[in-house]
């Protein structure tokens, strides 16, 4: 009988359950807001690097977790049944800033990665992969699924531990993310950037310790039933056509696959490079479910708490499981490289985006600013838990009007997704014309947000620039 699945599950469970306590018991973990699932990894990365071996347990399992639950969390995340949108030409002013404002964050990152990566390549190491330029973004802006995902078909086309890059790249987002919030809440407390109605929620206990109250009447719900229990649980319900979902991505994406092996090389190569990201067809695949269930009348048995719930899993399982699958072995060789665009990426994040937003919205400027330096860090679940130290029943619209955004910004960024491998196939194909393409594109990313900018901001597009938050 193979015990591997559940040693390795138990293993990461107790790491969960472990930090989870260090964070509700030591004050410095609270000050700062670490998120268990961060801390968890931490104890992962050290112990399937130099504990595991010992033991005969490899932390591939890991790996593999990180890309199936990366794909599950975006099928929970898209199969929820969403409001009717907001209207009004505020409501759209708003939407367009959110676009415009993430849209920027994929550019800068994106350009300035790849700006780093050609110096570096140039100054310290000319057989350095131009690709690493990429996993700023993947780490930062996307997340530690899609950095593994894509990292791994990097590998294979001899990219010598791009995913273990990938995801240290990724837990350093969420360091900057966590660390970099809290200074910034501080900073805007201080400052008179954040109501004093708003600072005051700070001090509440359970968002210091994790934990809500004892008294049950003081816990929030967290899902609502849509099924019977007598006969179908409604968490089981929701599993099975969360799984079903992934079940039917995985047949279109290997009937493609086998489309395209009748190509010939280059399109098997195509293919292989596809199920790096999976992620994408997983989505377009819980959008298609979601479509067919509204028109067979049957979309109200989704229950949007408890998809919450099944992508609040995928996220805190993702986190951890790929901090503890970083190769410290794999990375040694990369800490130039790392370090420059980290460095890269805390000025795009905490300096560059709060300027910019704060002139960019009419209200809730530094809530908003929150919630997407959270999520241009780690990903959306770091951003909300930013967001709801000053906004914790999700009072404000800022939540809502981001995730009226998600869908706009994910069709529009599906062209970056594309050419994702481009830098890659620049050296494998020795075509330097992919990587140059690559740095155009995210050129145009990265000018267009800038042009609608402008547009939005008007006046206050260059208000005070010396100021890193503009508050009127």
């Amino acid at each position: 009988m193979n015990w591997n699945f559940f040693f390795h599950v138990g293993i990461i469970s107790f790491a969960l359950l472990l930090s989870a306590l260090i964070r509700a018991r030591v004050r410095f973990f609270q000050r700062y807001l670490i998120p268990a699932p961060i801390l968890a990894g931490m104890m992962l990365l050290v112990f399937y690097n130099f504990g595991a071996p010992r033991l005969g347990l490899r932390s591939d399992f890991l790996g593999d977790m990180v890309y199936h639950l990366l794909n599950i969390s975006f099928i929970a995340m898209l199969l929820r049944v969403n409001p009717k949108a907001k209207v009004g030409n505020q409501g759209r002013r708003t939407l367009a800033a959110n676009v415009v404002a993430v849209l920027a964050q994929y550019g800068l990152q994106a350009f300035f990665g790849l700006v780093v990566a050609a110096l570096l390549i140039a100054v310290y190491d000319k057989n350095l992969f131009p690709a690493i330029g990429y996993t700023l973004p993947l780490g930062f802006e996307l997340g530690p699924g899609q950095a593994y995902s894509i990292g791994m078909g990097w590998e294979a086309m001899g990219f010598r531990g791009a995913s273990s890059v990938g995801l240290t790249m990724a837990a350093i987002g969420f360091l900057v993310g966590s660390f970099g919030g809290v200074i910034l809440i501080n900073q805007g407390i201080r400052r008179g950037w954040i109501a004093k109605d708003d600072a005051k929620r700070i001090d509440d206990k359970s968002v210091r310790t994790g934990f809500f109250s004892r008294l049950e009447s003081e816990r929030p719900i967290g899902a609502y039933l849509s099924t019977d229990g007598e006969s179908l649980d409604s968490f089981t319900y929701h599993i099975a056509l969360v799984m079903l979902t992934y079940l039917i991505s995985w047949g279109f994406l290997t009937g493609l696959s086998f489309l395209l092996g009748l190509i010939g090389p280059m399109g098997t190569e195509l293919a292989d490079s596809l199920w790096g990201i999976n992620f994408i067809f997983s989505a377009f695949c819980a959008l298609a479910v979601k479509q067919f269930m509204r028109w067979v009348g049957i979309e109200t048995t989704i229950d949007n708490a408890t998809c919450n719930r099944i992508n609040g899993l995928s996220v805190d399982l993702t986190v951890a499981s790929s901090l503890g699958a970083i190769s410290l072995v794999a990375v040694q060789g990369y800490w130039v490289p790392i370090v420059a665009l980290t460095l890269t990426g805390i000025v795009i994040t905490a300096f560059i985006l709060p300027w910019y937003t704060s002139r960019l919205y009419d209200d809730h400027q530094f809530l908003r600013m929150l919630l997407l330096y959270g999520t241009a860090t780690g990903t959306l679940p770091t951003g909300l838990a930013l967001l709801r130290v000053v906004d914790q029943e999700f009072e404000t619209p800022v939540a809502t009007d981001y995730l009226y955004s998600v869908g706009i910004v994910f069709a529009l960024v599906i062209p970056f997704i594309l050419t994702i491998n481009f830098p890659m196939f620049s050296v494998t194909k020795n075509n330097p014309a992919l990587f140059h393409l690559t740095l155009l594109i995210a050129g145009v990313y990265l000018i267009g947000s800038f042009i609608m900018y402008l547009l939005l901001a008007r006046k206050r597009a260059f208000i005070q620039p010396g100021r890193l938050f503009y508050v009127e």
